[in-house]
């Protein structure tokens, strides 16, 4: 007889932090509409979007600075605000990064991180001690903040934000203030750290690249709304429309119809599965993703099974940017601008002609987004 026990089944905590349909708006419009996200303790999560779409406001919502005019905030399953219960913000647990820093110019670093800290006057004196090892101002524990440039000003801003062991921290354009040289150094540094205290983090900015670089997740917004959410690899090369292409870099654009689930361009067909036909449609591609095909140049177009037709442009502009080059080429089927990057050095004469191919699995085919009105 087998007396072995039965293997028990751990319950799967809740997210650390959840919003269940959040709304706001201001004088009738919506500013955040329907918003729902789930973050879990250790994880950082980028709402990215364009100034005045709405990151923002869902931040001070969740903060308890502002009321929602309707949805739910739960903290580890809890439900800490909706339209008729609401925990204070200073009893939520969460810390708080701002693009100001906002510390207290009168007190001095250590005082500035135990400020709020709770405690016996040893143990305040331990987790300074502890936060200021961490992001290496030891030594600056007796200086005052005007006395401190802008990266270290931001380590302190961090240490006092995680002192009091927040579960959740948000964060709103933290290093939009820093100096290109730094920003990067000190967003890895403070990535390290919001891992090691085990927080859920949820980051607002508009810069992709920081989003990319920090995030494990990326939620774009968009006139209130979240439009695509998931790993950043997915966000970037699984993009759900021309805007959200875009707003990650530059795109160049090839329109055509379709026809028998297919788009016909000067760069060959494109398959367009599921759109009816007649649909006018958009090819996007990245300037990264254009191939210049050295070896057909001269020879006229020729048909390749991954990169479909050459064709062919005119060089209009060239310039190095440090660690690639931007080359814009005239096309001759329709007098349109192709941008392409080059890895390193790359400036070819002006008018030189040569042929452009694009890859199948790095373009993008959606339908035409016509203006209202139009």
């Amino acid at each position: 007889m087998n007396t072995a026990p039965a293997e028990t089944i751990k319950p799967i905590a809740p997210p650390r932090l959840e919003i269940r349909n959040l709304h706001r708006f201001f004088d009738g419009r919506p500013v955040v509409d329907d918003v729902s996200l789930q973050i879990r303790a250790g994880q950082v999560t980028c709402l990215l979007g364009p100034s005045g779409c709405g990151k923002s406001t869902t931040l001070r919502m969740i903060a308890g600075v502002e009321m929602q005019d309707s949805g739910e905030i739960y903290v580890d399953g809890k439900l800490i605000c909706d339209t008729i219960f609401r925990v204070p913000p200073e009893r939520r647990e969460i810390g708080l990064m701002f693009q100001d820093f906002a510390l207290f110019p009168h007190l001095s670093v250590a005082d500035n991180v135990a400020f709020g800290l709770k405690g016996s006057k040893e143990e305040k004196r331990q987790r300074v001690a502890e936060l200021l090892q961490k992001v290496s101002l030891t030594r600056f524990i007796d200086e005052f903040p005007h006395q401190l440039s802008g990266g270290e000003q931001q380590r302190v801003a961090l240490a006092r934000a995680l002192a009091p062991r927040p579960r959740i921290m948000l964060m709103d354009e933290p290093f939009s203030g820093l100096d290109n040289r730094l920003r990067d150094g000190i967003r890895d540094e403070t990535l390290t750290l919001l891992k090691e205290e085990d927080a859920a983090v949820l980051l607002v900015t508009h810069e992709p690249e920081e989003a990319m670089r920090m995030a494990d997740e990326i939620a774009l917004m968009r006139r209130g709304k979240i439009v695509q959410q998931g790993a950043p690899y997915n966000v970037y090369t699984r993009p759900v429309d021309r805007a959200a292409v875009a707003f990650f870099s530059d795109v160049n654009v090839v329109q055509a119809q379709v026809n028998g689930a297919l788009a016909q361009t000067p760069f060959g067909e494109f398959l367009a599965p599921g759109i009816p036909d007649g649909t006018d449609v958009e090819i996007i591609f990245r300037p990264q993703h254009v191939r210049i095909d050295f070896d057909r140049a001269g020879k006229g177009p020729l048909p390749t099974p991954t990169d479909g037709v050459a064709a062919r442009g005119t060089v209009q502009r060239a310039r190095y940017l440090g660690h690639e080059s931007l080359v814009e080429f005239r096309m001759d089927h329709d007098g349109s601008v192709v941008k392409v990057t080059v890895p390193k050095v790359f400036l070819p004469e002006i008018d030189r002609v040569m042929w452009l191919t694009l890859p199948r699995n790095r373009c993008y085919v959606f339908p035409l987004e016509r203006a209202a009105g139009a």
